[in-house]
C-alpha cells in the first residue's frame, strides 16, 4: 500500500483541491493514508484539511508534531483510507521525514501541493514496484503555455538527471527510503535533488511516461526566464560544491 506524504505551508487555496483529486484519481485499496505535513500554516490550511472530513479525532504523538487523524466514512478513496494532518518543525526536509516516521504504507510517495499525478498514478506507482523499480516519478507538465515551460515538460519524459526535480513527485519504496537515510534536514532546499542524486547513484530510478500536472506560480511571479536562470545557477553551485548553506542564502538573495 502507498502513504501519501504532502508537505504544506500556507496553501489553504489549493490543498482541499488536491484531496479532492487523490480521492477522484486513486483506488482506495491501495493508499494507507494521505498525510498532509504543516510547517507553520497560518492562512486556514489546517483547518481545511481538518474541515476536509466529516468527523474527526485528535491524538498527542511525540514533542515535535502533533498527529491529527480523522476517519473517513463518504464514498471514493476515503472510504478505506485515513487523512492525516500532523503539524512539524518548518522545513520541506524535516516536514518530509516526520511524514515518513509516520507512514505505514510500503510504499512512500512524496507529493507537493500543486502537483496534481495522473489518472490511476497509484496504480501505476504499484506496477514499477513490482517490476523491481523501487524509486521514481512521473513526467511534468506544468499549467502554462509558456514555449519554454512546455519543453522543460517535454524533456521530463527522459531519464536525464538534469530533468529532475521535486515537483515531479517522488515514489520510493520504504526499505529503500530508510536505508538512504530519509531527506538530507541540513538543505532547507535543493532536498528533493539531494535524495535524487542518491538513487541516481545506486541506479534506483524510473521515469513513469504519464503526465503530472504542476503549477508554474513561481515562474508567474518571478518570470519564467529569471527564475529558470536562478534554478540553473544553484544546480550549477551545488555541482561545482557549495554547502547546504550557501544554496540556502542564495535562493534567499533572489528567489524568496
Amino acid at each position: 500500500m502507498i502513504s501519501i506524504i504532502i508537505p504544506v505551508l500556507n496553501e489553504v487555496e489549493i490543498i482541499g483541491d488536491l484531496l479532492n483529486h487523490l480521492n477522484e484519481n486513486a483506488t482506495s485499496s491501495n493508499i494507507s493514508e494521505i498525510i498532509v505535513v504543516d510547517g507553520g500554516s497560518t492562512d486556514g490550511t489546517t483547518e481545511s484539511v481538518l474541515g476536509y472530513s466529516p468527523q474527526r479525532n485528535i491524538q498527542n504523538s511525540d514533542p515535535e508534531s502533533t498527529l491529527r487523524q480523522t476517519q473517513h466514512n463518504s464514498s471514493g478513496l476515503e472510504h478505506q483510507s485515513k487523512l492525516v494532518l500532523i503539524d512539524a518543525p518548518k522545513g520541506r526536509a524535516k516536514q518530509l521525514n516526520t511524514g515518513a516516521k509516520h507512514a505505514k504504507g510500503e510504499i512512500l510517495y512524496f507529493l507537493h501541493a500543486d502537483s496534481l499525478p495522473p489518472k490511476d498514478f497509484d496504480q501505476l506507482i504499484i506496477n514499477e514496484v513490482e517490476k523491481g523499480n523501487k524509486a521514481g516519478c512521473f513526467r511534468l507538465q506544468f499549467d502554462s503555455n509558456h514555449w519554454w515551460l512546455r519543453l522543460a515538460s517535454w524533456l521530463t519524459q527522459f531519464s536525464w538527471r538534469a530533468c529532475r526535480g521535486g515537483d515531479q513527485s517522488q515514489f520510493i519504496t520504504r526499505e529503500l527510503f530508510d536505508a538512504i537515510g530519509g531527506y538530507d534536514e541540513d538543505y532547507i532546499i535543493y532536498e528533493d535533488n539531494i535524495l535524487i542524486n542518491e538513487l541516481y547513484a545506486r541506479n534506483e530510478f524510473v521515469v513513469i511516461n504519464k503526465k503530472l500536472k504542476t503549477s508554474a506560480r513561481l515562474y508567474r511571479k518571478h518570470g519564467v526566464w529569471k527564475l529558470q536562470y536562478h534554478f540553473w545557477a544553484i544546480y550549477v553551485k551545488k555541482w561545482f560544491g557549495a554547502s547546504a548553506d550557501e544554496l540556502l542564502a542564495y535562493y534567499r538573495k533572489y528567489v524568496c
